[in-house]
């Protein structure tokens, strides 16, 4: 493909279980794609990878290790919008362009809000019990 031909429709023909299941392979082609070629992604997930057990550990109510969780989740999504959000930018054009440049902020900017949210998150829910934990 030579980036001139019109878009091809991979799910035409395709219905139920089917449709689901390619859709499925799609979904976690990008996140493969994600980890492997964005860092912010990798720190993420890393780091998801230690406050998820810990929101399934901490002595929370349910409604309280939904919020933790979804807090971390939240944070992965818009990352991967993000990445998504520069990667359509870069495929229209490489050249420094007003708009590009505040397209790629603003997803950026959204980030950086997920990520501040998250950690308002942890800071009420798990901050006094890990404080009383470590005995502070």
């Amino acid at each position: 493909m030579t980036g001139t031909e019109p878009a091809r429709n991979e799910f035409k023909g395709r219905t139920g279980l089917n449709r689901i299941f390619h859709a499925g392979l799609n979904s976690v082609r990008g996140l493969r794609h994600a980890f492997r070629s964005e860092s912010a992604f990798r720190q993420e997930v890393a780091l998801s990878a230690v406050m998820l057990p810990l929101a399934f550990w901490l002595p929370v109510t349910t409604v309280e290790r939904i919020l933790l969780i979804a807090s971390v989740l939240l944070a992965l999504i818009v990352e991967l919008l993000n990445s998504a959000v520069e990667a359509a930018i870069d495929r229209i054009s490489l050249a420094h362009h007003p708009l590009s440049g505040q397209a790629k902020d603003m997803a950026s900017a959204a980030v950086l809000v997920s990520l501040a949210l998250a950690g308002l998150v942890w800071a009420i829910i798990a901050g006094p019990l890990l404080l009383r934990w470590l005995g502070l």
